[in-house]
């Protein structure tokens, strides 16, 4: 009597063993005492803890029994360079002083406007080590100045990511240093494509897109010219877009269409456009981005303070949109956990309360935004978003053992609901184990606190001087 080999055990890298693995795939499945291994920055297979035992021989383990694992988060919107300005803003508001509005236009400019190459190195070592702590394993840059500082601050942090530089190329009141011709603006972002398709920070983990500031800083010229760059180049543009009244004021006046409409005019509104914010839709452009498949990225924590978002309505009618922060500076943290959370009350608030229908975006469909929907927006589906073999492994593992998490009854619940960044206790991206019970491995948090004590009490004072 015969019997049929046994296939021998897979060898990998990295074996996360014992957790409950939200996979976040198309089934949701949940896998009660599981197990995620990883060869390489692959994962290679998934399933019982039991199962990995027979299958999988490993270099090295994690003990995940208490925890929680699913897909890294991705911040579809952040501002890198305007990290060091946090709460600033609200410090000039609370002593009293006048508010400029628009913010970004009379403050976070001229704030980028005074930045050094090692400046933004710093903040993008701060920004991101800030990320990797709460869970943030992707993030999309919206444009801002020396982005390759950027980029080098990502290589070192290990976290993936996508840099931009800002682009400026009309209007007379910018500061010098943020303005140029149209010629400098397309080549200077093209060639910041081209130094980062891919070539450093690993395989792919570290890339570049375009970008448009906004319709009021780039000349029609521009936008067409970047458009047809990106489809040549098979490439994002990030831009801002109906993220005000007054920029729909200008788009009308103007141009006699609302943005989205003049975007679509100029052949510029298709997959390639990554429209963070897409606030104040009217229904036409609501249309238009279902037709022509632009991107989009729901800032929660200050999209509610300019109109109520219909970012239900996009997931359901197809749209690629996913969840950002707008960086620091803005109303709220680096936490997409915390913006989830933000943005599932707001769509309530929106789209059921009004009409006594209660739990209009449940917690696999706000989860499935965080992950699913920012790989989708920023055009990476097939290697990050979930857990599926195949895929990149950015994993989270999230302590799910704290009094308010228990008792654990509903997975799905508990990490869309409950969970904040905080609780997040190891992450990998890329295959690598950049942070290990709490601990940060790829940063000096004491070297980071060392610069910014010498450095931003000089960058107060001249923002404060430049701003009075």
């Amino acid at each position: 009597m015969s019997t049929r080999p046994t296939a021998a055990p897979q060898k990998v890298d990295l074996l996360l063993s014992g957790c409950d693995v939200v996979t976040i795939d198309g089934s949701n499945r949940v896998i009660r005492d599981g197990a995620v291994a990883i060869k390489g920055n692959k994962i290679v297979w998934i399933g019982k803890a039991s199962a990995a035992r027979r299958n999988v021989v490993a270099k090295s383990t994690i003990d995940g029994s208490g925890q929680i694992a699913m897909p890294g988060l991705i911040d579809g919107h952040v501002h890198t360079a305007q990290t060091l300005l946090r709460g600033k803003i609200a410090e000039i508001d609370s002593r009293g002083g006048r508010v400029k509005i628009p913010v970004w236009w009379n403050y976070y400019v001229p704030f980028e406007s005074m930045l050094t190459d090692e400046d933004v190195y710093l903040s993008g070592l701060l920004c991101y080590a800030n990320m990797i702590s709460v869970g943030t394993t992707c993030f999309f840059e919206a444009g801002g100045p020396h982005p390759d500082a950027m980029a080098r601050a990502a290589v070192d942090t290990g976290i993936r990511g996508i840099v931009s530089l800002s682009t400026i190329d009309q209007g007379e009141h910018w500061p010098r240093t943020m303005i140029t011709t149209t010629r400098k603006a397309l080549d200077a972002n093209v060639g910041l494509v081209k130094r980062w398709k891919g070539s450093k920070g690993g395989p792919d983990r570290v890339q570049a897109s375009l970008s448009l500031r906004q319709i009021m800083t780039c000349s029609p010229p521009l936008i067409e010219a970047m458009a047809e760059a990106a489809r040549a180049l098979d490439v994002k543009i990030h831009t801002h877009l109906c993220e005000g009244s007054y920029e729909i004021d200008y788009s009308l006046a103007k141009f006699g269409m609302r943005p989205a409409e003049y975007l679509h005019s100029l052949g510029a509104l298709d997959r390639h456009m990554h429209c963070a914010h897409s606030v104040l839709l009217s229904e036409h452009e609501m249309d238009l981005y279902v037709k022509h498949k632009p991107s989009a990225c729901h800032c929660a924590y200050n999209n509610y303070h300019i109109g109520p978002h219909r970012l239900l309505e996009m997931w359901r009618r197809g749209v690629d949109v996913g969840l950002g922060t707008d960086g620091a500076a803005s109303w709220g943290p680096l936490d997409i956990f915390q913006v989830a959370h933000m943005a599932r009350v707001g769509q309530q608030a929106v789209n059921g309360t009004p009409f006594a229908y209660r739990n209009v975006m449940p917690s696999e469909e706000i989860l499935k935004v965080a992950t699913n929907g920012g790989a989708r927006s920023l055009g990476l589906e097939k290697q990050i978003g979930s857990l599926e073999v195949g895929k990149k492994a950015d994993i989270l593992l999230i302590d799910r053992t704290n009094l308010d998490q228990m008792p654990v009854q509903d997975i799905y619940f508990i990490a869309a609901n409950i969970v904040v960044g905080r609780d997040v206790k190891t992450v990998v991206i890329d295959g690598n184990v950049v942070m290990k019970d709490r601990e940060l491995l790829t940063v000096d948090r004491e070297e980071i606190d060392r610069r910014l004590a010498e450095r931003l009490p000089k960058l107060m004072e001249r923002f404060d001087k430049m701003t009075a």
